[in-house]
């Protein structure tokens, strides 16, 4: 199980930044309008949905009174802003959860060309022609001796 989250982590590492930027953008430009039309929509304690449409509309085309009124939403918008980000930690956490590795060898290489270090290959193998077994090793085909080649997979066609 531990290979599940230390995989996620992994895979995820650098979409983290992304995700705190994008729940800042969407914070300033998606919460604060609502909590602006929703403050402007309450009138003697009763919610007027459709003023809060209209005041919506009002806050995206002028969000510099939205941003200069602030002191008077504050608590709307701290209100709104939990849920917000509940909500997008709910969809954050699914996403990192999809990412999981499904098992202990997803994304290794189950077959490699590392198998000899510091060109030892080539003392069997080409670097430039003949069969190909791996990126830069080949098989020649003018070598004396045994040429056969074993093939472990699939081969797939589309």
């Amino acid at each position: 199980m531990h290979y599940k989250i230390k995989g996620a982590i992994k895979k995820n590492k650098d979409r983290f930044i992304i995700f705190i930027i994008l729940w800042i953008i969407m914070a300033i430009a998606l919460v604060a309008p609502i909590a602006y039309a929703q403050n402007r929509a309450t009138v003697d304690g009763v919610f007027d949905f459709g003023k809060c449409i209209t005041e919506l509309m009002t806050a995206y085309t002028n969000f510099g009174d939205v941003m200069g009124s602030f002191g008077i939403y504050v608590s709307e918008f701290f209100g709104l802003l939990w849920k917000f980000t509940l909500v997008y930690l709910i969809f954050m956490f699914v996403g990192f959860v999809r990412t999981a590795p499904k098992n202990e060898y997803t994304d290794i290489e189950q077959g490699s060309s590392d198998w000899a270090s510091g060109g030892e290959q080539y003392k069997v193998l080409s670097r430039h022609k003949g069969i190909i077994l791996a990126e830069n090793n080949y098989l020649p085909v003018d070598k004396r001796g045994n040429v056969n080649v074993l093939v472990v997979g699939r081969f797939r066609f589309w």
